[in-house]
C-alpha cells in the first residue's frame, strides 16, 4: 500500500486483491527459503511449497456496508476528506496518529485449492498457504472468481483452511508464550490447558482485544468446538506445545489431556 502511494504519479495504484498476491508471494518466498535452508542444514530432503491462496468470501457479507479494518498510509484530516470525495475511499482516525483508509474485512467461507494442499502434505511436504489470509475473491453464479476489495483476517482463514484439511490439531503462532487474562497488568494470569466452555466465558467477559488475541482466541474456541484441540503459542514453544507441556490448549468437552 506504500508502495502504491509512493509510485502513484508513475503507475497506475494496484487493487487490494493484487496487493494482497504481492504480500502472500513475498512473504511465502521468505519462509519457503528459511525452511529450505534449515532443512539441508540438518540433511533433511522435506520438500517445501509455497501456494498462492484465494480465499472466498460472500458479496452479501455485511462487512462490505461496514468497512473497518485500517490498511494503508496515515494521511491529515484534510487529506483524509479529499480521497473520500475523489476516491469514495471510507476514512477513519486511528489511535491519535492520523487517518487511514478503511476497507471491508469479510469472513471467509472457502479456501480455494485444498485438495492440491491435501496431496502435497500426503507427500510429506511442508505448504505455505493462504498467507495474510490469502487473496480476497468472490464467486459468481456461473463459478467465476473476481478479487475484491478487502482483507481477510488470517486468524479466521487459518481455521477455515485447517477445517478444510481437516487437521488433527490448530495451532496459532503469536509472539508470546501463552493467553493471559489481565494481559500486562499485575494480576494477569497464564492460561494454560482451558475447556472451551471456560475460554468462551472469557471471551464473553472481554478479556482479549479485538486488534490481538481476540480474532485468535475466537479462531481456536471455533476448532475446539469440532472436538479437536487448539494451541496459542510462541515459535520456540511450538514443540513442547504439540506434546501438551507449553502454550494455551483450547480443550474440546470432555477433553482430559492434562486439563
Amino acid at each position: 500500500m506504500r508502495q502504491n502511494e509512493e509510485a502513484k504519479e508513475f503507475v497506475p495504484a494496484l487493487p487490494i486483491d493484487a496487493c494482497s498476491a504481492e504480500s502472500q508471494g513475498f512473504i511465502g518466498y521468505m519462509m519457503e527459503q528459511s525452511l529450505k535452508n534449515e532443512f539441508a542444514r540438518k540433511k533433511l530432503a522435506t520438500n517445501v511449497i509455497t501456494l498462492l491462496t484465494q480465499t472466498e468470501v460472500s458479496a452479501s457479507d455485511p462487512a462490505f456496508q461496514d468497512p473497518t479494518k485500517p490498511i494503508g498510509v496515515f494521511y491529515t484530516e484534510s487529506e483524509a476528506e479529499e480521497l473520500a470525495k475523489t476516491k469514495g475511499w471510507k476514512m477513519a482516525e486511528d489511535a491519535g496518529r492520523g487517518y487511514r483508509r478503511v476497507v471491508p474485512s469479510p469472513q471467509p467461507k472457502k479456501i480455494h485449492g485444498v485438495e492440491a494442499i491435501k496431496q502435497l502434505v500426503a507427500t510429506d511436504t511442508v505448504v505455505i498457504s493462504t498467507g495474510g489470509g490469502g487473496i480476497p475473491v468472490v464467486q459468481n453464479e456461473a463459478g467465476n472468481l473476481k478479487g475484491v476489495e478487502a482483507v481477510i483476517d488470517k486468524d479466521r482463514s487459518a481455521l477455515r483452511l485447517s477445517e478444510q484439511v481437516e487437521a488433527d490439531v490448530f495451532m496459532i503462532l503469536t509472539d508470546v508464550s501463552n493467553v493471559y487474562l489481565h494481559f500486562g497488568e499485575p494480576n494477569q494470569q497464564k492460561l494454560e490447558g482451558v475447556p472451551v466452555k471456560e475460554a468462551k466465558q472469557y471471551m464473553t467477559e472481554g478479556h482479549f482485544a479485538d486488534g490481538s488475541m481476540g480474532p485468535k482466541m475466537e479462531a481456536a474456541i471455533a476448532f475446539a468446538e469440532s472436538g479437536k484441540e487448539a494451541i496459542i503459542c510462541s515459535l520456540d514453544a511450538a514443540v513442547d506445545a504439540l506434546a501438551g507441556n507449553a502454550g494455551t490448549r483450547i480443550l474440546p468437552e470432555k477433553s482430559t489431556v492434562n486439563a
